[in-house]
């Protein structure tokens, strides 16, 4: 069986041995150790702080195999994008042109840089061991944060974003850099996202990028291609979020040109379907019926729990039958309350 926690002191060594691992459409996940232990820091000031307007936390899940108490794969949730700076990125534009004189009228496709997803909250860092990516604890994984969001409303805002890494070759080349921020930034994709550390709200990004929509059709055909798109390591993350109701679209990362899923929380599945329900001790989970899979999680803060079971269709009703296994792994007993919500 598999947990969705908060992250520990103690992952520390398991964190640094998932970076270790070549994950291409991963930017976002801290890679060196000084990177993971400040972020591991973090999370548990997060965690334990009392919060009244979302700022500069950020919270750092993992999930936990129980079976041999492996870490398999980690998810991040900033609680205001803008907090530290502001988050820049390229908004997708239609500029319309027109020559009375010459009686043409056309429309042309721009990206505009800007910073309308400042003060979004901001999911990140989802990564899964490919072990595990075709079961269920991936989507709880990825669900798990926006599951913590829905019992903590105040920490977080009511918009949130996701960006997904865009494509590169082998080699780490990204055709959409080569054509337009290697221009500005004079070294290579890998080198810049080593200096900037995954992050889009550096002061040097408003200092370099251009500040003027950027035409597309001007942009190479290489470059024009993979816009919008997705890194293949990205897919399943991808599939998941828009299953939950992310869109994209909207807006392009201002590196590698991948989507920036965003949307409003009432436009989330866990925010719209989630049910609080009682636990009541069922003394097995015998297959009768048609089942389903759902996220179960605890409402105790910083000892956060989320796990998966299958179970009847739990709309309607006032509580959810779970085993003493499962409710030790919550944390929680009969009576208690658990958020629940369909995968």
């Amino acid at each position: 069986m598999y947990v969705v926690r908060p992250v520990e002191t103690a992952d520390i060594a398991a964190l640094e041995a998932l970076a270790a691992v070549a994950m291409p459409g991963v930017h976002t996940l801290p890679r060196s150790a000084d990177r993971i232990e400040l972020a591991v820091e973090r999370s548990l000031a997060s965690f334990a702080a009392q919060v009244d307007i979302p700022s500069e936390e950020s919270y750092l899940f993992v999930l936990e195999s129980l079976a041999d108490r492996r870490i398999v794969g980690t998810a991040s949730i900033f609680a205001s994008a803008g907090s530290n700076g502001t988050y820049f990125s390229f908004r997708n534009d239609v500029i319309q042109q027109v020559s009375r004189d010459l009686n043409i009228s056309h429309s042309v496709h721009a990206l505009t840089l800007c910073s309308e997803l400042t003060a979004y909250s901001h999911l990140s860092s989802f990564y899964v061991d490919g072990a595990v990516q075709a079961r269920p604890e991936a989507a709880l994984l990825s669900r798990s944060r926006l599951l913590y969001a829905f019992q903590n409303p105040r920490r977080f805002g009511d918009r949130f974003f996701v960006p997904l890494a865009g494509v590169t070759d082998d080699n780490g080349e990204s055709p959409f850099w080569n054509a337009l921020g290697r221009k500005f930034f004079k070294m290579d994709f890998l080198e810049a996202e080593r200096i900037i550390g995954g992050a889009r709200n550096r002061t040097l990004i408003v200092e370099l990028m251009p500040h003027y929509p950027v035409y597309v059709p001007l942009l190479p055909g290489d470059a024009q291609a993979v816009m919008g798109q997705i890194h293949p390591s990205g897919e399943l993350a991808f599939n998941l979020l828009t299953a939950e109701g992310f869109e994209a679209d909207e807006y392009v990362d201002i590196f590698d040109g991948g989507p920036i899923l965003q949307a409003h929380k009432h436009a989330l599945r866990t925010f719209t379907e989630s049910q609080v329900l009682r636990v009541r001790t069922a003394p097995s989970t015998a297959n009768r019926g048609d089942r389903f899979n759902y996220a179960i999680a605890n409402g105790a803060g910083a000892a956060f729990r989320a796990v998966t079971i299958t179970c009847p269709d739990l709309d309607g009703v006032e509580a959810v039958a779970l085993t003493p296994e499962v409710q030790d792994i919550l944390r929680v007993a009969d009576g208690d309350s658990v958020t629940c919500v369909r995968i």
